[in-house]
């Protein structure tokens, strides 16, 4: 698939199919999130690939509560916007829904992983939260993202996943040192899957010069 195609079409999927992930697709879209650059390509991330019933499944035990409590503040959210807006964010809390009830039937969730000993965080010293040691860590994500949009899977991004840090180390033996930064269940979607995405346009995204100067180009 063509780059600019996969970026403009990937979507969060969240209803995903049981249908195992062939070995070889798989091992394509996990070899794509090691080609992703990382400060001094020290590569301070690791993949788990959990694909053991019992271990989805705790998986989902712990993430299911944590959305449960996320959707009445969404569902206030929803009051305030338009019937259209209203629509397609109803459409993604009920995908979210889902996910929350059947992410053990992905056939894989990835599990990234980081070692904070091999990231400089040029940022840790500011008065607000870093986030600059994500700098090594995500662009693997979004690798995998579109490496799996390229061989029709659906896949999703959540962090939701990491408020239970503690519980997920010990499920899947993380070591101490290392500690979590993503999680993206992966499989064939149920619907559609991707396609046609919604974002702000250019023009508000993107400045000239200085912050808030309309872009120039």
């Amino acid at each position: 698939m063509e780059i600019y195609d996969a970026m403009s079409t990937l979507r969060a999927v969240r209803r995903i199919r049981p249908d195992p992930i062939p070995s070889d697709v798989l091992r394509r879209v996990l070899t794509a999130a090691t080609w992703a650059p990382t400060g001094g390509n020290h590569q301070p991330w690791r993949m788990i690939a959990v694909q053991d019933a019992a271990l989805k499944q705790g998986m989902e035990d712990l993430y299911r509560p944590h959305w449960n409590s996320y959707i009445p503040g969404y569902e206030a959210h929803l009051s305030a916007m338009s019937d259209a807006m209203a629509l397609s964010s109803r459409k993604a809390l009920e995908s979210g829904t889902y996910l929350a009830n059947h992410m053990h039937e992905a056939p894989v969730i990835c599990v990234f992983c980081f070692d904070f000993a091999h990231i400089t965080v040029t940022d840790a010293g500011l008065p607000r939260q870093s986030v600059v040691g994500g700098g090594s860590i995500y662009p693997a994500v979004q690798n995998l993202l579109l490496a799996a949009r390229t061989e029709g899977l659906g896949c999703v991004l959540t962090t939701l996943l990491c408020i239970e840090e503690p519980g997920i180390k010990n499920l899947l033996e993380i070591p101490d040192e290392w500690h979590t930064a993503a999680f993206v269940p992966l499989g064939y979607p149920v619907l559609g899957g991707h396609g046609e995405i919604t974002r702000r346009p250019l023009t508000e995204m993107a400045f000239s010069n200085t912050f808030g100067n309309p872009l120039d180009i």
